[in-house]
């Protein structure tokens, strides 16, 4: 395992409620909660070095809750592989509480065998992610979108992850 410099700060150094949700079917490659916990609490250390609490729900669909939620949210009348839901407006209450990850289990599976990766490297991709969505990142507009892909680089990286973008690299 790598070293990390004196700076970096690791996932142990992040107190992290996570609350997972199985709402489908136990799919084929889906991770254990201890990978999840600790993809979204290396994100948030990597992303957010301030931060020494985190709380979240991350929720596993079928495809018709996919489909639905993405409906009702986002407009889009398909199942998308991850949606975001951010905890605003809750900071002075609770701001621990980054809010809600949904992952379509489904569309993960169909999306990592079309592109011939490890279900649990796409899995760590999709929740890493989503999780980068909750602290506040966005890829609308390119430089967004560059820095973005450069923290997902560097976690996925620091969990021994390939390039998740290598038509870019």
């Amino acid at each position: 395992m790598p070293r990390r410099k004196a700076t970096e700060r690791g996932p142990e150094a992040v107190r992290l409620d996570l609350g997972v949700q199985i709402a489908c079917l136990e799919p084929d490659g889906l991770p254990g909660r201890p990978a999840l916990r600790r993809w979204v609490a290396t994100t948030i250390a990597a992303a957010d070095p301030a931060r020494q609490r985190a709380a979240l729900t991350l929720r596993v669909v079928d495809e018709a809750e996919g489909r639905q939620l993405n409906h009702d949210w986002r407009g889009g009348d398909y199942a998308t592989n991850v949606l975001s839901f951010p905890a605003d407006g809750v900071g002075h209450v609770a701001p621990e509480l980054l809010g809600d990850l949904v992952l379509c289990a489904p569309v993960l599976a169909r999306e990592a065998a079309a592109a011939g990766r490890a279900a649990d490297f796409h899995w760590a991709h999709l929740v890493v992610h989503g999780t980068l969505h909750l602290l506040g990142h966005t890829h609308d507009a390119p430089q967004e979108a560059a820095g973005m892909e450069a923290l997902e680089r560097q976690v996925l990286a620091s969990l021994g992850f390939p390039e998740p973008y290598p038509d870019d690299a």
